[in-house]
Protein backbone atom coordinates (compact mmCIF):
# COMPACT_ATOMS: atom_id res chain seq x y z
CA UNK A 1 0.00 0.00 0.00
CA UNK A 2 2.94 2.14 0.89
CA UNK A 3 4.21 1.80 -2.93
CA UNK A 4 0.47 2.89 -4.02
CA UNK A 5 0.56 6.32 -1.81
CA UNK A 6 4.04 6.91 -2.97
CA UNK A 7 3.20 6.71 -6.39
CA UNK A 8 0.37 8.96 -6.27
CA UNK A 9 2.01 11.24 -4.57
CA UNK A 10 4.52 11.53 -7.07
CA UNK A 11 2.09 11.89 -10.11
CA UNK A 12 0.17 14.43 -8.00
CA UNK A 13 3.28 16.68 -8.15
CA UNK A 14 4.24 15.48 -11.83
CA UNK A 15 0.73 17.07 -12.35
CA UNK A 16 1.32 19.92 -10.33
CA UNK A 17 4.69 20.93 -11.63
CA UNK A 18 4.20 19.93 -15.54
CA UNK A 19 0.93 19.95 -16.50
CA UNK A 20 0.45 23.66 -18.68
CA UNK A 21 -2.26 24.50 -16.07
CA UNK A 22 -1.93 28.17 -17.22
CA UNK A 23 -3.51 27.55 -20.50
CA UNK A 24 -6.81 26.39 -19.14
CA UNK A 25 -7.28 28.59 -16.15
CA UNK A 26 -6.45 31.96 -15.07
CA UNK A 27 -2.88 32.81 -13.22
CA UNK A 28 -4.07 32.96 -8.89
CA UNK A 29 -6.57 29.76 -9.40
CA UNK A 30 -3.65 27.74 -10.89
CA UNK A 31 -1.24 29.25 -8.09
CA UNK A 32 -3.96 27.58 -5.61
CA UNK A 33 -4.07 24.68 -7.09
CA UNK A 34 -0.61 24.07 -7.03
CA UNK A 35 -0.69 25.62 -3.18
CA UNK A 36 -3.31 22.97 -2.12
CA UNK A 37 -2.33 20.42 -4.26
CA UNK A 38 1.65 20.33 -2.40
CA UNK A 39 -0.25 20.85 0.73
CA UNK A 40 -3.11 18.97 1.18
CA UNK A 41 -2.88 15.85 -1.74
CA UNK A 42 0.95 15.40 -2.60
CA UNK A 43 2.36 15.80 0.80
CA UNK A 44 0.41 13.38 2.64
CA UNK A 45 0.43 11.05 0.06
CA UNK A 46 4.18 11.19 0.19
CA UNK A 47 4.05 10.88 4.21
CA UNK A 48 2.14 7.43 4.28
CA UNK A 49 4.10 6.27 1.10
CA UNK A 50 7.92 6.79 2.89
CA UNK A 51 7.41 5.86 6.18
CA UNK A 52 11.24 5.63 7.02
CA UNK A 53 11.25 9.38 5.72
CA UNK A 54 8.40 10.98 7.49
CA UNK A 55 9.83 9.74 10.92
CA UNK A 56 12.84 11.59 9.94
CA UNK A 57 11.06 14.72 9.49
CA UNK A 58 8.54 14.41 11.70
CA UNK A 59 8.68 17.15 14.00
CA UNK A 60 6.04 17.84 17.00
CA UNK A 61 3.04 18.40 15.27
CA UNK A 62 1.68 21.87 16.91
CA UNK A 63 5.46 23.16 16.28
CA UNK A 64 4.71 21.73 12.41
CA UNK A 65 1.44 23.46 11.92
CA UNK A 66 3.18 27.02 13.34
CA UNK A 67 5.47 26.73 10.84
CA UNK A 68 3.15 25.84 7.63
CA UNK A 69 1.26 28.80 9.40
CA UNK A 70 3.92 31.06 9.20
CA UNK A 71 5.00 30.13 5.52
CA UNK A 72 1.78 30.08 4.05
CA UNK A 73 0.36 32.93 5.01
CA UNK A 74 4.36 35.21 4.25
CA UNK A 75 3.84 33.67 0.81
CA UNK A 76 0.16 35.56 0.55
CA UNK A 77 1.37 38.80 1.63
CA UNK A 78 1.61 40.63 -1.78
CA UNK A 79 5.18 41.51 -2.10
CA UNK A 80 5.91 37.60 -1.96
CA UNK A 81 3.47 36.46 -3.92
CA UNK A 82 4.62 38.79 -6.33
CA UNK A 83 8.16 37.68 -6.19
CA UNK A 84 6.77 33.84 -6.28
CA UNK A 85 4.48 34.64 -9.49
CA UNK A 86 6.76 36.88 -11.56
CA UNK A 87 10.30 35.16 -11.22
CA UNK A 88 11.70 31.22 -11.58
CA UNK A 89 13.76 31.42 -8.50
CA UNK A 90 10.90 33.13 -6.46
CA UNK A 91 8.57 29.87 -7.77
CA UNK A 92 10.66 27.32 -7.06
CA UNK A 93 11.17 28.33 -3.43
CA UNK A 94 7.61 28.82 -2.65
CA UNK A 95 6.88 25.50 -4.15
CA UNK A 96 10.05 24.30 -2.37
CA UNK A 97 8.83 25.51 0.74
CA UNK A 98 5.22 24.69 0.30
CA UNK A 99 6.21 21.35 -0.04
CA UNK A 100 8.47 21.35 3.32
CA UNK A 101 5.99 22.49 5.31
CA UNK A 102 3.26 19.94 4.03
CA UNK A 103 5.36 17.41 4.51
CA UNK A 104 6.20 18.13 8.22
CA UNK A 105 2.33 18.84 9.00
CA UNK A 106 1.45 15.42 7.82
CA UNK A 107 4.85 13.49 9.31
CA UNK A 108 4.20 15.35 12.62
CA UNK A 109 0.45 14.93 12.69
CA UNK A 110 0.19 11.02 11.53
CA UNK A 111 3.65 9.79 13.30
CA UNK A 112 2.78 11.57 16.36
CA UNK A 113 2.89 9.42 19.54
CA UNK A 114 0.00 11.79 20.82
CA UNK A 115 -2.76 11.46 18.26
CA UNK A 116 -4.64 13.78 19.65
CA UNK A 117 -1.80 16.76 19.54
CA UNK A 118 -1.52 15.42 15.72
CA UNK A 119 -5.04 15.63 15.06
CA UNK A 120 -4.76 19.39 17.04
CA UNK A 121 -2.01 20.45 14.73
CA UNK A 122 -4.42 19.68 11.38
CA UNK A 123 -7.49 21.09 12.93
CA UNK A 124 -5.23 24.48 13.48
CA UNK A 125 -4.15 23.91 9.98
CA UNK A 126 -7.91 24.01 8.59
CA UNK A 127 -8.86 26.72 10.56
CA UNK A 128 -6.05 28.88 9.37
CA UNK A 129 -6.56 27.67 5.30
CA UNK A 130 -10.39 28.35 6.29
CA UNK A 131 -9.28 32.70 7.34
CA UNK A 132 -6.98 33.34 4.46
CA UNK A 133 -9.83 31.44 1.74
CA UNK A 134 -12.45 33.73 3.16
CA UNK A 135 -9.71 36.65 2.79
CA UNK A 136 -8.77 36.14 -0.80
CA UNK A 137 -12.90 35.47 -1.53
CA UNK A 138 -13.76 38.61 0.48
CA UNK A 139 -10.88 40.78 -0.44
CA UNK A 140 -12.64 43.99 -2.20
CA UNK A 141 -10.30 44.14 -4.51
CA UNK A 142 -7.25 41.93 -6.02
CA UNK A 143 -4.35 42.12 -3.53
CA UNK A 144 -1.93 40.79 -6.34
CA UNK A 145 -2.60 42.63 -9.53
CA UNK A 146 -0.13 45.06 -8.71
CA UNK A 147 3.19 43.72 -7.23
CA UNK A 148 2.26 40.65 -10.25
CA UNK A 149 2.20 43.15 -12.83
CA UNK A 150 -1.11 42.21 -14.18
CA UNK A 151 -4.58 43.96 -14.92
CA UNK A 152 -6.64 43.25 -11.68
CA UNK A 153 -8.32 40.30 -11.85
CA UNK A 154 -11.24 40.14 -8.56
CA UNK A 155 -12.34 36.89 -10.17
CA UNK A 156 -9.76 34.75 -10.41
CA UNK A 157 -8.23 35.80 -6.63
CA UNK A 158 -12.15 34.67 -5.44
CA UNK A 159 -11.56 31.30 -7.35
CA UNK A 160 -8.51 30.78 -5.92
CA UNK A 161 -9.86 31.45 -2.64
CA UNK A 162 -12.63 29.22 -3.14
CA UNK A 163 -10.44 26.46 -4.27
CA UNK A 164 -8.40 26.79 -0.65
CA UNK A 165 -11.69 27.02 1.04
CA UNK A 166 -12.96 23.59 -1.00
CA UNK A 167 -9.34 21.88 -0.87
CA UNK A 168 -7.40 22.67 2.16
CA UNK A 169 -10.31 23.03 4.46
CA UNK A 170 -11.94 19.83 4.38
CA UNK A 171 -8.75 18.00 3.59
CA UNK A 172 -7.50 19.37 7.36
CA UNK A 173 -10.46 18.96 8.99
CA UNK A 174 -11.64 15.68 7.83
CA UNK A 175 -7.34 14.10 8.38
CA UNK A 176 -8.20 15.48 12.25
CA UNK A 177 -11.15 14.17 13.09
CA UNK A 178 -10.46 11.04 11.95
CA UNK A 179 -7.70 10.94 13.84
CA UNK A 180 -9.59 12.21 16.96
CA UNK A 181 -12.32 9.58 16.98
CA UNK A 182 -9.49 6.72 16.46
CA UNK A 183 -7.60 7.97 19.08
CA UNK A 184 -11.05 8.22 21.33
CA UNK A 185 -12.53 4.62 20.18
CA UNK A 186 -8.66 3.42 21.34
CA UNK A 187 -8.97 4.72 24.78
CA UNK A 188 -12.25 4.20 25.55
CA UNK A 189 -12.63 1.54 27.88
CA UNK A 190 -13.63 -2.03 26.93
Amino acid sequence: MTRAFLAIGLAVLAAIWLLPLAAWVPAFPVHMLRHMGLVAIAAPLLVLGLPRLSRMIAVPPLIAAAAEFVVVWAWHLPAAHGLGRTTGTGFAVEQASFLVVGLMVWAGSLRSGQPLTGALGLLLTSMHMTLLGALLVLAPRDLYAAVCGTAPDLAGQQTGGMLMLAIGTPVYLVAGLVITARSLREEAPA
